[in-house]
């Protein structure tokens, strides 16, 4: 009784943490009732639907234009990434517009051949913005974080195409992603296409523009040294490029020109201005970072002007992150709370144990060095396979799951499942069915009714807890994240997505918690928490030490370890290294009321299925 009413206690505080977050977000969010929040879908120009969140401050109307900003996230990214721009823009009297580039959030996926076509839809959603009756047509900033920036870049390309008097773009910020430094007809150009023959230029005519170009960038602001090698992001300033750059395109000669200061030179009868930002800072936190949000604030106060000034420095947007994360503590904690409370209805009490789950015994002698064997050897083998399927999934990706990422995360979770399983295999057979083991006693195997009712459950439990996250959504405009994670509403077709990659994630997180609960749940002669903790620690390991080489490496010598593979493989592990710990307290808590590892497997391989192809990038 007394566990009954404990689980029916944290179900109500998950709900009341929830219902802070949707509230106190919004209340951030809207400036406090002063900013109007409006979900955007639109047949564009392109042919496609695209999605944007619009922010309109009550200072905006038809009577008094508002300068407009449209700004967009970066690859593998969606709209909400860029809370803290629109959080802190509209707060200061800005009309903003967060897009969805096409192919992510709840925009229209399109062939990659397409990506370039009217900035990926960043142009599309600078027509829109030119035709509001409360915006300034004549202040129209752009920016973007990494490809959000080279969206911007063939925006601006696309303006161009404009007489001048009809373009639209009056300023652009490009976020972790160079500038179009040279007259090549393939600009952008990624650093390493660059050449001698190329000559400098100035593609942005009389328009404002930045660069927030950090110095320990996986990507970008690199050029080759006349003796093949890379100059580092950190030195970027001081190329040749940068230099062109802040000279409005002009061969960089004379005095060498500083970052964070703006330039201002006369160019088509306008003044203009060039400056670059360059933060001590890697590329995924540029878009979680007060010094960035500094810049851009400033940057657009002197560029298109701020209708209601405020210092750069007093910023808000930081709440929003502790409303959202506090959202998703609530929907974690709803999982296992709500988990518990239906397994005390008459439908499900078939599958609660009738005594919770305890530790064993702590391994001794030779099955001390099973559990730690085990344990060891399997954080190897992660790290090692993480690294070694990415190529090969990047080249071998069919075309029926169109999502590159999830696919790679995937591949890696089903080696990883086969080897848990194996390792398991190997322990039963060659000590722990000799010390008496019972598979059926701790879960291992059960019955296929019991199993049925676990599916159901599973679902059941699934779909409540992202009832929460699309109540969100429909009411306040909000979801659950914290930086890289988060979990957030998504259209229909997300559903068919998280079908097709489900089995990849089912063989790992089951395969996990069966050898976390199963297995290795002993006690030590301490607490349960502890070899709780143990756990976590031991599915996340490979993934921090994997970071530490990447990160150490880079802060000394300037680039990344991992230089054989994309940088891309570096950024995906902070997620990582967070939700796959998180699966054994998850699983850990289900277990012990159930002595069922399925149940608690399957219900977070569904979550982490729906979370990745909501959040990434879909390729046709």
């Amino acid at each position: 009784m007394k566990k009954k009413h404990s689980a029916k206690k944290f179900l109500v505080i998950s709900l009341i943490l929830v219902l802070i977050s949707m509230v106190g977000a919004s209340f951030v969010q809207t400036s406090g009732g002063k900013v109007t929040v409006k979900d955007l879908r639109w047949e564009t120009p392109s042919g496609h639907l695209m999605s944007a969140l619009l922010f309109v401050p009550d200072s905006a109307s038809v009577e008094n234009p508002a300068p407009g900003i449209v700004t967009s996230h970066g690859w593998y990214n969606n709209r909400e990434m860029q809370d803290l721009n629109f959080v802190e823009y509209s707060r200061r009297g800005y009309v903003v517009m967060s897009i969805d580039m096409y192919g992510h959030g709840n925009s229209d996926a399109i062939p990659a051949t397409d990506w370039q076509n009217r900035g990926t839809g960043m142009y599309d959603a600078v027509e829109l913005m030119a035709d509001l009756p409360y915006v300034d047509v004549s202040n129209i900033g752009i920016t973007g974080h990494s490809n959000g920036a080279r969206a911007a870049n063939w925006s601006i390309l696309e303006d161009n195409k404009k007489p001048a008097d009809e373009q639209l773009i009056s300023s652009v910020l490009l976020v972790a992603n160079d500038a179009m430094y040279t007259s090549d007809p393939g600009e952008p150009l990624y650093w390493s296409m660059r050449n001698d023959t190329q000559e400098y230029t100035n593609n942005y005519g009389s328009r404002d523009v930045g660069i927030i170009a950090a110095q320990y960038d996986e990507f970008f602001f690199r050029s080759l040294g006349e003796d093949g090698t890379v100059t580092p992001p950190r030195d970027y300033i001081d190329t040749e490029y940068a230099q062109s750059f802040l000279n409005f395109g002009a061969d960089p000669e004379g005095e060498t020109r500083e970052s964070y200061m703006m330039y201002k030179q006369e160019v088509e009868g306008e003044e203009a201005v060039r400056v670059i930002y360059n933060p001590d800072q890697i590329h995924p936190w540029n878009h979680f970072s007060a010094s960035v949000v500094e810049s851009s604030l400033d940057y657009f106060e002197e560029t298109v002007g701020a209708p209601d000034p405020i210092s750069a420095s007093n910023q808000i947007w930081q709440y929003k992150v502790f409303f959202n994360f506090l959202g998703l503590i609530g929907f974690f904690m709803f999982v296992v709370s709500f988990t518990k409370v239906m397994l005390q209805t008459k439908a499900f009490s078939s599958l609660r144990a009738s005594k919770e789950a305890t530790a064993a015994a702590a391994p001794a002698g030779i099955g001390k060095a099973w559990f730690w064997g085990g344990l060891v050897v399997s954080a190897i083998i992660s790290g090692w396979s993480y690294l070694g399927v990415y190529n090969w999934s990047m080249e071998n990706r069919p075309a029926f799951l169109p999502q590159a990422p999830v696919f790679y995360i995937g591949v890696w979770s089903v080696v990883m499942g086969v080897v848990t399983l194996i390792i398991l295999f190997l322990s039963y057979k060659l000590f722990s069915k000799k010390q008496g083991m019972d598979l059926r006693e701790t879960g291992a195997f059960i019955g296929w009714r019991a199993l049925g009712k676990t599916v159901v459950l599973s679902l059941i439990v699934t779909v409540a807890a992202f009832g929460l996250v699309f109540a969100a959504d429909y009411f306040f405009k909000t979801d659950f994240r914290i930086w890289v994670i988060a979990i957030k509403a998504f259209t229909p077709d997300k559903i068919i997505l998280a079908l097709k990659f489900l089995p990849f994630f089912l063989i790992f997180y089951v395969a996990n918690s069966i050898a976390i609960n199963c297995f290795n749940y002993v006690s030590g002669g301490r607490k349960e928490w502890v070899n709780t903790a143990l756990m976590a620690v031991f599915n996340g390991i490979s993934a921090a030490v994997l970071i530490v080489i990447q990160y150490t490496h880079f802060f000394i010598e300037g680039d990344v370890y991992f230089s054989s593979l994309s940088p891309i493989i570096g950024i995906w592990l902070f997620p990582i290294v967070i939700i796959i710990p998180l699966a054994a307290i998850i699983t850990r808590k289900i277990y012990r009321v159930t002595k069922n590892p399925y149940l608690g497997g399957i219900i977070y391989a569904i979550i982490v299925s729906v979370m990745m192809v909501s959040n990434t990038l879909t390729q046709l």
